[in-house]
């Protein structure tokens, strides 16, 4: 009899856990091909057909301290394992989902969607020739780089290269090579989010590196409306994967977001972010159940979490459930 009610105490535990498993991997999809751009570059763009509830989030300077608990998870409603989220229903601009939308938190390399906006604003010449200098490397968090001192590139391959890879150096060397400077290219970047009402954001440079890069899901789903509208920033942040060569050596950089390759996604911008204080991040423009929205995932507790937040988002969306919520029905 003890035996008996053991084993049921363990399938119970089994199947609890069974809610908060991690999240399912990106499904597997053909490589497309897809088009030129400097320096012998081959890019294959995406195929475009177009935590249990955090109860708190905690900034406490260096890491955001997570405390959850199994009973948050209601079954009858999304659940996210971001601490941060929100989903924008582009043709109302209204709310769709969010989760602690207003929190202001380091959004690491998301601000590289900022930095081609500032860049493409400017109207540089997209052919002229940078380089990576000792500028560009990392002192803040000693992250590694394929681009090594002294490659040259032009600019729009460096928009390619932090955009799709996130390649840090590259988007650091876009701003060292702004007209001004990088203190020039600082205040462009935080006058154009005043210009697009995002009121709790400041950047302090342009890779997302710093913890003094902040936002809120909020005002990331603006910059995220906003880097939609430019041709360049679509097809940088969702091309797949691009052999370069760089000074006659041939490199192989693929996309940070898994979902660009995945056929079952219409996504038109894309963007990751990591630094351990901001936890993993995700913010997209695409089309779920025959919507254009913006998804911004922010402080994700895996490395898969955010793909997994993704794809719980779009089941969401795409059964019929939400479709009786979007008619007032009760359910």
């Amino acid at each position: 009899m003890k035996k008996s009610w053991q084993t049921a105490v363990l399938v119970a535990a089994i199947l609890g856990l069974g809610l908060t498993g991690p999240a399912e991997a990106a499904d597997k999809s053909t490589r497309v091909a897809g088009k030129k751009a400097a320096h012998k570059i081959l890019a294959k763009p995406a195929k475009h057909s177009t935590r249990h509830k955090a109860v708190r989030a905690e900034f406490s300077g260096k890491k955001f301290v997570h405390k959850a608990a199994l009973s948050d998870w209601e079954p009858t409603k999304l659940a996210l394992y971001s601490a941060s989220a929100l989903v924008i229903d582009q043709a109302t601009g209204r709310p769709v989902y969010q989760k602690n939308s207003d929190v202001v938190v380091p959004i690491a390399s998301i601000s590289k969607l900022m930095t081609a906006m500032v860049v493409l604003d400017a109207k540089l010449d997209m052919q002229e020739i940078i380089n990576i200098g000792d500028a560009d490397v990392d002192v803040l968090k000693g992250t590694r780089s394929r681009l090594h001192v002294g490659t040259t590139m032009t600019r729009e391959m460096a928009m390619l290269l932090a955009l799709m890879s996130s390649e840090n150096r590259a988007a650091h060397a876009l701003g060292r090579h702004y007209p001004g400077g990088m203190p020039a290219f600082v205040t462009a970047m935080n006058q154009k989010a005043r210009a697009l009402g995002m009121v709790n954001t400041r950047f302090e440079e342009p890779t997302g590196l710093s913890t003094n890069n902040v936002s809120t899901a909020t005002d990331l789903a603006k910059m995220v409306a906003a880097a939609s509208q430019y041709p360049e920033i679509r097809n940088f942040s969702t091309t797949a994967e691009a052999r370069v060569d760089l000074n006659g050596r041939v490199q192989d950089f693929r996309n940070t977001n898994a979902l660009v390759k995945n056929d079952h996604w219409e996504i038109g911008v894309s963007k990751t972010g990591y630094i351990s204080e901001a936890g993993r991040c995700l913010v997209m423009q695409a089309k779920v159940a025959d919507k254009p929205v913006v998804i911004v995932l922010l402080d994700s507790v895996g490395k898969m979490t955010r793909v997994g937040d993704a794809q719980r988002i779009k089941r969401w969306m795409e059964s019929p459930r939400f479709a009786d919520i979007n008619a007032g029905k009760s359910v």
